[in-house]
């Protein structure tokens, strides 16, 4: 206990004497560039203190060590953007039939520079200097591409204009694995008699669709595709039409109170 009581008392004096205080000297602050102008220099704390947001700015490009590309060398990387698009041999045909409404709104709307590449069955596109939106050559591709699955000019342009609408594709197999007759009396409950299930699919959710053999393909915004490929889904694991139709028209009266 007596040799305890002697560590507590050594303890005691440390906490009771005198704090002893450190003085720390300051900085010293290097001379500066020409930004150091718009700057001041605290002497007694060795911090430098920005003035300007310029300044602060050049700091920090100068410290990532990448300085902004000027607006010259950012319309030559617009220059730069390429992009093939590969059609399909069944779809050759209206290519060439459909090619001068295919190429002129892309050229008189977004500045690209548009030719068939008819050995390698495909669409080329490329910016130009007259290119200005940075994603033109990604609307060209989308708007060929929707041309190539089987969707009419008119209803493809409308990638062009609006940036919200978007491609989806998927499979009858993805939803249900069908074969022989079990898979055509599904794609009949999708098409209807004369086509009259998918118009009215189109109608009530605003996309288009193309059945394709097995693939079916939607054009429209995120939720309207959903809509759409909830409808399709459900034909395709059976329900009668006259219940999507129902389904439809409720969703629709929702969509109509909404907007």
């Amino acid at each position: 206990m007596a040799h305890k009581s002697h560590r507590q008392k050594a303890l005691q004096a440390q906490l009771e004497g005198p704090r002893e205080i450190s003085v720390v000297k300051p900085k010293k602050v290097k001379a500066l560039p020409v930004a150091a102008a718009s700057m001041d220099i605290d002497d007694d704390e060795g911090v430098v203190i920005a003035q300007s947001g310029s300044a602060s700015a050049e700091a920090s490009a100068s410290s990532s060590g990448f300085a902004p590309l000027s607006a010259a060398e950012q319309s030559s990387v617009l220059k730069n953007e390429f992009r093939r698009v590969p059609i399909p041999p069944h779809r050759m045909t209206p290519l060439k039939r459909e090619w001068v409404n295919l190429y002129t709104p892309m050229v008189e709307m977004l500045g690209l520079q548009v030719r068939m590449n008819v050995k390698r069955r495909a669409v080329e596109i490329k910016s130009s200097g007259h290119t200005v939106d940075s994603g033109a050559v990604q609307k060209g591709a989308d708007f060929v591409k929707a041309f190539a699955l089987g969707f009419d000019v008119n209803d493809a342009i409308a990638l062009l204009r609006l940036d919200d609408l978007y491609l989806d594709s998927f499979e009858v197999k993805d939803v249900k694995t069908l074969h022989g007759d079990h898979m055509s009396r599904a794609i009949g409950r999708i098409a209807g008699e004369g086509g009259k299930v998918k118009f009215t699919i189109e109608n009530a959710s605003r996309t288009r669709i193309v059945l394709a053999e097995t693939q079916i393909h939607i054009l429209g915004s995120v939720q309207n595709i959903k809509i759409a490929r909830d409808a399709i889904v459900s034909l395709i694991l059976g329900s009668p039409p006259g219940k999507v139709y129902a389904h439809l028209k409720t969703v629709g009266a929702r969509m109509k109170q909404r907007f």
